[in-house]
């Protein structure tokens, strides 16, 4: 680029000009410099005059230590520096246009950090500006996070746009559910192919004139049941979601569903009220041909199950429900945009908010807790199962905490951070209230806007676009799940082996008392006796709540059905051990969780200590074609998940609601309660 005099005045206006005319050179300049050499520049070959006398020059300077290659290669880097600085700075300031513009249509995005996290989250999000990362995550770059298989895993970055052009798919097969009888839709799925769809399910609803949506992800026969009896089969239509295929729990529910709806519709007929969800060419596509389903709809192989909302394992299910899948698309892309890799961090939204969690995390803030309005309730789930699975992992991770009761800001500890995603239509007072003292009191929080729970679409890229950035901080592939697989195999050795024998192993317990049984292993045997576990329940539980430290979380996992007084009264117990211990709490119901957060338990920081609740099946369900049933697949799902947590060196305890002692889940659960709050005082 030409200097002008007011660059340097000792310098003729025309000296880069004057100096740099060849054969086959482009010269750029200012429009100034080009009107001065108009005036009184010289056309004439200059760049090959004097060569020799210039290489005499070059020489001196060598021998003086000035280098011309060092001078050249600084001033490039300089320079291209000086670009992207001016061409980030030129893209936020049209980020920040198009979010003043969109304004309401756009969910808003707040942080308020303490320092140093504050500090901290501002360097690293410069060293995202100046390294060009966001970039490189949209170039699908797998140097970004551990180099290895990562851009096989990042479909969802562009699977919105393939969605819309798939539209006439999607709107031919809601006119075919619209034009049927149906009343009821049955999602039979597990993790990513069911979590995503509970979200639209419950914050959503079904529009006038479509079925309502279920989703049934779980094998405990109480919960079967409560599904078959809920829905009219006659006028249901089946939705069975699996990416491979061969995931255990939707295969056996698909096998008990169809053979009930068989049953009442008819065996030639039955497969006109199925459809299926998933790759192409899996077993699961192959299975709908044989029983003739109506459809079936292709996942993007390129895209894990956790990330797979926005395909069609959310779209279909949204077709059916009726609604605008094409708005709903749409107001996802918006959100995509404003995280796209021309939007430097500190303008988006997904990043800023995975460099926050990805930092937090380094810092020791690794309990990321989501908090959400009353009508977004079911997202927590949902983000638990992305965080959980994708970070923790390799000794690593954050933790998410969904579904909690918020407290008073005296009993959190330090290693939080808070996520808020705010229905302004639906807002509850008293949650707000919460996190203002929160907030107040010094622990960070994040806030999340949205207008109406139709804007939940921009979510879901968002905290997509934000675990991808933060497992690259974290420093781990955010795309793999190397835990989950583990209690599938030993849940899978005890279901083979009872196929076998027509029985589960028997298990020793240590303790025993009015129907409640403690199962654990030796190594945690020793422990609690340690800690003052004796005689009584309250001892073994109070020796276990011993165990838990600064620093560290509690998880109750719980292998019953997943019911409104279920839930109720397990909230009490961890809402009295984070009071009691001022940490953060879980709450999971299996095996759903198996798919989702198990992956942070097993694999993630060995900060958890766990309380597994099993019971005795009132009464169970028998599986069509197979010796074990659904209380028997739940009861080996428990145990694997046991003997895995055990292996990995979890500080773990079972607690088992026995029916040969005259309990039930429900007394069952009243009195582990009751003696766990004596136990913790």
């Amino acid at each position: 680029m030409g200097l002008d005099r007011h660059q340097n005045p000792a310098y003729s206006d025309v000296l880069y000009i004057d100096q740099l005319i060849g054969p086959d050179t482009v010269n750029t300049m200012p429009e100034n410099t080009m009107d001065a050499f108009r005036d009184h520049g010289a056309a004439r070959e200059t760049l090959t005059a004097h060569v020799g006398e210039a290489q005499v020059t070059l020489a001196a300077l060598d021998r003086a230590g000035i280098s011309l290659d060092g001078i050249t290669a600084k001033l490039a880097t300089d320079g291209v520096k000086l670009f992207c600085d001016a061409f980030d700075k030129l893209n936020g300031a049209l980020a920040e246009k198009r979010r003043r513009f969109l304004g309401p249509a756009h969910n808003s995005q707040t942080a308020a950090l303490p320092e140093p996290l504050k500090s901290e989250v501002g360097k690293a999000s410069e060293a995202w500006r100046a390294q060009g990362d966001i970039r490189r995550l949209w170039n699908e770059d797998a140097a970004l996070w551990t180099g290895r298989d990562e851009n096989d895993w990042l479909g969802w970055l562009d699977v919105i746009d393939a969605q819309l052009r798939d539209m006439p798919s999607l709107t031919e097969f809601a006119e075919e559910v619209q034009a049927r009888p149906f009343t009821d839709a049955l999602l039979l799925g597990m993790g990513g192919s069911s979590l995503g769809p509970e979200v639209l399910a419950e914050s959503l609803g079904s529009a006038r004139g479509f079925p309502k949506l279920h989703v049934l992800d779980s094998t405990d026969p109480a919960q079967v049941k409560n599904f078959e009896q809920k829905v009219d089969l006659a006028r249901t239509l089946f939705i069975v979601s699996s990416k491979s295929g061969t995931t255990l729990e939707p295969n056996v529910l698909m096998e008990y569903f169809f053979d009930k709806a068989a049953a009442v519709i008819g065996r030639t007929d039955a497969g006109r009220h199925f459809v299926a969800i998933t790759d192409p060419g899996s077993a699961l596509e192959k299975a709908a041909a044989q029983r003739k389903f109506h459809r079936v709809f292709h996942g993007v192989p390129s895209i894990g199950g956790r990330y797979s909302v926005l395909s069609a394992f959310g779209m279909v299910p949204l077709a059916a429900m009726g609604r605008d899948v094409r708005a709903f698309l749409e107001s996802a892309r918006m959100m995509a945009r404003s995280c796209g890799d021309d939007v430097p961090p500190a303008q988006n939204p997904g990043v800023e908010l995975g460099l926050i969690i990805g930092t937090a995390a380094r810092q020791g803030r690794d309990k990321v807790t989501i908090a959400a309005s009353p009508s977004l309730a079911s997202f927590g789930a949902w983000t638990e199962q992305l965080l959980a699975e994708s970070t923790g992992k390799h000794g690593k991770g954050v933790i998410p905490i969904g579904d909690e009761t918020l407290g008073e800001p005296s009993v959190y500890d330090a290693h939080r951070l808070l996520v808020y995603v705010r229905d302004a239509a639906h807002a509850d007072a008293a949650q707000d209230k919460a996190i203002d003292a929160l907030e107040r009191a010094g622990q960070p929080v994040v806030r999340i806007g949205l207008k109406s729970p139709e804007q939940i679409a921009q979510e879901f890229f968002r905290f997509e676009i934000a675990t991808a950035v933060a497992g690259a901080l974290i420093g781990i592939d955010p795309f793999d799940q190397p835990d989950v697989e583990a209690s599938k195999v030993a849940a899978r050795e005890l279901t083979d082996a009872y196929e076998k024998t027509g029985a589960l192993a028997a298990d020793t317990p240590v303790f025993r008392q009015n129907g409640i049984a403690l199962y654990t292993d030796e190594r945690n045997a020793a422990a609690l006796r340690q800690a003052g576990a004796n005689s009584t329940l309250e001892s073994w539980l109070g020796a276990h709540f011993a165990r838990i430290h600064d620093g560290d979380y509690f998880g109750v996992l719980a292998f019953i059905e997943r019911n409104g007084a279920h839930f109720r009264t397990l909230q009490d117990l961890r809402t009295a051990v984070r009071d009691a211990k001022h940490v953060a709490t879980c709450l999971q119901f299996g095996p759903r969780f198996l798919h989702s957060t198990g992956q942070a338990y097993k694999g993630g920081p060995n900060s958890g200590v766990f309380l597994q609740i099993t019971a005795d099946a009132a009464s169970d369900v028998a599986i069509p074609g197979r010796k074990a049933s659904f209380g028997v697949i739940e009861a080996a799902q428990a145990r694997g998940d046991f003997r895995v947590l055990a292996e990995r060196g979890r500080r773990v305890l079972r607690a088992h609601i026995g029916s040969d002692g005259g309990a039930d889940p429900n007394s069952g659960l009243a009195a582990l309660t009751k003696a766990a709050r004596s136990a913790l005082r």
